[in-house]
């Protein structure tokens, strides 16, 4: 048997019929996942599980009627009562009752979980009985259990569903506050803006009428100063007026004088034509003759020209004999050079090698080296001659 199992029995509130269940096991000695048991095993099993049955049937028998439909605390005294004398059966049944109060709904349970664990023993025994096997007892222990964990986890989904609410609650709150305290600041602010509105309105009226009297004082100001400002414009417009007939008369009198002088403008540029185009005519015919004179001198120039290069083609051509000349000169000497030179290497050459004339003059060394050995034998052959090394 599992921890989780044994959670189950030992939850406060248990039936006593149910706190038989281990004993069960330890009877069987056998795990719960096995298949059949022996008949001994079978009939010992069966036995336990009537006796099971039995105070089963007698918790539903004790139970009055009318619980069933009561929610009125009254009802809760007198099932305290009863469960005193099954005090050894369902001790944790009657302390739950004393603890809390009993309704119609709690008491519906209650009889439909006894039901429950009765139709189970029941068919658990049948089973024993016939085939030896509990099969279904271990089919529905693993419905409570899978019961027991989807009921945990639909609690632990409302703990962190109510968790949820009770921070939306506060954030819901901390919502109002702000807002309570938003409409706070904005109904003060409202109500200083009210005020500030009252004084702009009292401040307005105020300059409104200071407005008016100053504006008719300027006005009056005004006129005043239009008035005496027409007069003396008046006076301005008359000393103008004296001032434009004079600007008329030296006007009159500039344009006389200007009249006179473009009269005599007009003779001095008569008098400057007729010199212009005389001055022209003879600065034309001073240009003509140097025009002449430049193409004679330029045909002069020509002509001097062309001589003056026939005079430097002679003159390089001379400059070109004399150097051919000198060359040639020159080309003589090397040559002549060169000739005497071979011919005194050559003589040189015929006497080393004894050529030509000069055959002799080998004749006359050959018979000197021949005497100069004989010679020598003869100094050998006297006593007290030294001996070469």
């Amino acid at each position: 048997m599992d921890s989780g199992e044994e959670n189950m029995i030992n939850t406060p509130g248990t039936p006593r019929w149910l706190s038989k269940w281990p004993m069960l096991c330890l009877f069987l000695r056998l795990p719960m996942e096995a298949e059949t048991l022996s008949p001994l095993d079978a009939v010992r099993t069966s036995a336990v599980l009537e006796d099971c049955l039995d105070q089963l049937s007698i918790l539903g028998y004790i139970m009055p009627v009318s619980y069933k439909g009561m929610t009125d605390v009254s009802g809760v005294s007198q099932l305290q009562e009863v469960s005193r004398d099954l005090k050894q059966a369902n001790h944790l049944f009657s302390r739950t009752a004393k603890q809390s109060a009993m309704s119609a709904e709690n008491l519906k349970k209650v009889q439909a979980d006894r039901q429950h664990a009765s139709d189970v023993v029941a068919d658990t025994m049948q089973e024993l009985q016939i085939w030896g096997t509990f099969r279904s007892l271990l089919q529905a222990v693993e419905r409570e259990k899978a019961k027991k964990t989807s009921f945990c986890t639909v609690v632990s989904r409302e703990e962190v569903g109510r968790k949820q609410i009770k921070s939306l609650q506060k954030q819901l709150q901390d919502v109002n506050k702000e807002k309570e305290l938003e409409l706070e600041n904005r109904n003060e602010m409202i109500a200083y803006l009210k005020d500030q509105l009252q004084e702009m309105k009292a401040k307005t009226d105020m300059e409104n009428r200071y407005v008016k009297k100053d504006t008719e004082l300027q006005v009056s100001q005004t006129h005043e100063k239009c008035r005496s400002t027409e007069e003396s414009l008046l006076n301005e417009i008359e000393k103008m007026r004296i001032k434009t007939d004079q600007e008329i008369r030296v006007h009159m009198e500039i344009e006389n004088f200007l009249k006179q002088q473009q009269m005599k403008l007009e003779e001095k540029l008569e008098y400057w034509m007729d010199k212009y185009e005389k001055d022209t005519e003879s600065k034309q015919q001073q240009l003509n003759s140097l025009k002449a004179s430049k193409a004679a001198d330029l045909a002069t120039l020509q002509e001097l020209a062309k001589q003056c290069r026939l005079f430097e083609q002679v003159i390089i051509e001379d400059r070109v004999e004399k150097e051919a000349a000198r060359r040639k000169v020159e080309q003589d000497v090397l040559e002549m050079e060169s000739v005497l030179k071979l011919q005194a290497w050559w003589r040189g050459m015929m006497v080393r090698r004894f050529l030509g004339p000069y055959k002799i003059l080998k004749k006359l060394k050959e018979e000197e080296a021949a005497k100069g050995k004989e010679k020598g034998k003869k100094d050998k052959d006297k006593p007290g001659a030294k001996k070469k090394k």
